[in-house]
């Protein structure tokens, strides 16, 4: 079947579904059409065994194991099926029966499917629900009776062309339903390119005979990243097996990710659903190739139990390890999570993931994302990281950026992360009509273009120098250092300080009668004066508060006092300790980010000290990981690469511009006016 006949088909298909206006939104066509696309494509698969499962259906005992009979039937239909009907109906039949039967008819056709297909129908796709509403509506019939008119055989339609069917729907629902698109969806051109750049440098090691590769989403989604992964090895090598495994928590996506699998002869059984983060599915397998779009910005707060007690139970021998990001944000997860699957043979691992700026940079050093991020690169496993055009997306304009993983790095890149800015104009073009917050799109161009600045490593040099760089691994590593300037505070009793006292909260614990006798003796004796020295005051105010007759003050009130009669003034001396050593002021406190190549003590002394001459670092500030002064963390600012000042336009055109604007003004009121 030609590309062309793919689309007829996809056209007719996506036909049925104008049947559907009036009584259906459009933002509902797809919970419709896409169930009985499966369906057919079964019943088709199903049809010339339907006989054989019957009479072997017949002599099986009712009381038997469900497993045993599973196993049975799904012999009878064919070695790589895992799936039968007991029904007496095919569509066939189910088209010879009354019209009017049509519901009860079809309602016991899906549930005589074995149990894992009717999961899909029934507790996924809610399939029943619709067929009630298409049945109330008088539309059942017609619709059904559209479905029968498609050939969906494997003979007719291979399991590759209808992967590219199953695609080309998805896609054309996703568009209409901008509400949810980018929920369960994500640019085919941006998947596209994520293979790509996965791939690119496999293409050997792919070819030949007996290669078996198997592909995994944590965030399956509608299961595009998976097929069009299977179609891309495929076309390097259609000997190659691909495996498929992936898990979705949304019910409606994993009900159509697991009827992709079905429908193109995968285990349906790799598909897993639920909540990746808490119940691993998936957890004594490791996968050569992983690719994931995962929720921006969508906080784990409501399973966070679990999460935390893995990362303090397991420790690094968990999936959480290296450091738990902000409640606000779960991709780093995600991340951790794919990197836990790795392979540790000969071939290893490859990740690509699409993500929001945020794993980038957000924290400091000693957050959990910077930990997060520091592990990762201190193992060297990021590879690549590439910015994308802004409005990819069909529910959000923000920036992303597609990340690159392994643990078999080239000798080429060893040590290094490769940064491509692919935001620019020459990457993209406009789309001609935007679908929700969709305005652009990554041309096929750009995308062989992006592909083989990677493939290649410019790095800074040539026509594409200026996106394209390469870095050292700790050069994204910082030593955060804490800088430090003495306390110099001055003292005077004044009546903006008196009331700063009164409302001190050790003060208002006193009784009425102590604190007139502490507020009279400081304004009897204190008051005019003005001390440079803490030392000084501390001596005057014990003078004053020993002449104050029957006033006790304990030492949370004498600290009271002293913060609410002081201010900060650089004439004043400098207040010590007990043991002589100078008090830090906090308001003045400072933190350095020093690079990790520099010695801190260097960096202090030229970027610091000329400037701050009594400022001096606070060594106890450690990380406990080196020991060292001062924490380190990881940040990847990709502005500070790639960033171009743009001069500002000379104030003689600006001037000449306003000039005519205001003439263009005065014409049109001139007109008003007449």
């Amino acid at each position: 079947m030609s590309s062309s006949d793919i689309k007829s088909l996809g056209s007719f298909v996506w036909s049925i579904a104008e049947l559907l206006r009036g009584d259906f939104k459009q933002s509902e066509y797809g919970k419709v059409v896409l169930p009985f696309v499966v369906l057919r494509r079964l019943d088709c698969i199903l049809e010339a065994s339907k006989p054989a499962v019957l009479d072997m259906a017949a002599t099986l005992p009712k009381d038997m194991d469900d497993e045993a009979r599973d196993a049975l039937l799904s012999g009878v239909v064919g070695a790589n099926i895992r799936l039968y009907n007991e029904s007496r109906f095919t569509f066939a039949t189910l088209r010879g029966q009354d019209p009017k039967d049509i519901h009860r008819n079809l309602l016991d056709y899906i549930t005589n499917f074995s149990g894992n297909v009717r999961d899909v129908f029934l507790d996924k796709f809610l399939f029943t629900d619709q067929l009630k509403r298409l049945n109330d509506a008088g539309l059942l019939y017609q619709v059904f009776d559209r479905f029968t008119q498609i050939d969906l055989h494997p003979d007719t339609v291979s399991n590759l062309e209808m992967g590219y069917l199953f695609e080309d729907l998805i896609r054309r629902f996703s568009e209409i339903s901008n509400e949810t698109a980018g929920e369960h969806y994500t640019p085919r051109e941006v998947i596209r390119l994520i293979v790509s750049l996965l791939l690119i440098n496999d293409r050997d090691a792919l070819t030949g005979t007996g290669v078996i590769r198997q592909v995994y989403d944590p965030a399956a989604g509608t299961g595009g990243m998976l097929s069009i992964a299977e179609m891309e090895m495929k076309a390097l090598n259609d000997r190659i097996r691909v495996e498929l495994f992936g898990q979705e928590l949304n019910p409606e996506s994993f009900a159509i990710c697991k009827s992709d699998m079905l429908v193109t002869g995968h285990n349906p059984e790799n598909i897993a659903y639920g909540n990746t983060l808490t119940q691993d599915a998936h957890f004594d397998r490791r996968f050569h190739y992983m690719l994931s779009n995962p929720p921006y910005g969508v906080d784990w707060k409501k399973y966070a139990d679990p999460i935390k007690d893995e990362a303090a139970e397991q420790g690094m021998s968990g999936r959480f390890g290296a450091g738990l990001p902000r409640i606000s944000d779960g991709q780093l997860l995600f991340l951790q999570h794919m990197i836990s699957k790795m392979r540790h043979d000969e071939q290893g691992s490859r990740i690509g993931i699409v993500m929001n700026g945020s794993p980038l940079f957000t924290g400091g050093a000693g957050s959990g994302e910077s930990e997060i991020r520091r592990w990762m690169l201190e193992n060297d496993w990021v590879e690549a990281i590439i910015a994308l055009p802004t409005d990819l997306f069909y529910n959000t304009g923000i920036q992303t950026y597609v990340w690159l993983l392994t643990n078999r790095k080239d000798k080429a890149r060893r040590g290094k992360v490769h940064l491509i800015d692919a935001s620019g104009e020459r990457f993209w073009k406009s789309m001609r009509k935007s679908l929700g917050s969709k305005r652009r799109e990554i041309t096929p161009e750009a995308c062989d273009q992006i592909t083989q600045l990677y493939a290649e490593m410019l790095n800074g040099d040539g026509d594409w120098g200026d996106v394209s760089k390469i870095f050292a691994t700790t050069d994204f590593g910082y030593r955060e250092i804490r800088v430090e300037r003495p306390l110099k505070l001055a003292f005077a009793v004044t009546p903006e300080g008196l009331e700063a006292l009164r409302e001190a909260k050790p003060f208002e614990k006193l009784d009425q009668e102590t604190q007139s006798a502490i507020l009279e003796s400081l304004e009897s004796h204190l008051a005019g004066e003005r001390w440079v020295s803490r030392a000084a005051f501390d001596t005057a105010l014990s003078d004053s508060l020993r002449a104050a007759a029957g006033a006790k003050v304990s030492a949370p009130v004498r600290k009271a006092i002293l913060g609410a009669l002081s201010e900060r003034d650089e004439a004043a001396e400098v207040c010590t300790d007990a043991g002589g050593n100078p008090e830090p002021d906090t308001d003045l406190r400072d933190h350095e980010l020093v690079p990790l190549g520099e010695d801190w003590r260097a960096y202090v002394q030229r970027e610091v000290l000329p400037f701050v001459p009594d400022a001096w670092v606070d060594e106890s500030y450690t990380d406990a990981q080196d020991g060292d002064v001062g924490r380190v963390g990881y940040e990847i600012n990709f502005n500070r690469y790639f960033y171009k000042y743009v001069p500002p336009r000379p104030l003689e055109e600006i001037d000449a511009e306003l000039k005519a604007l205001e003439a263009e003004i005065a014409g049109l009121l001139q007109e008003v006016v007449e």
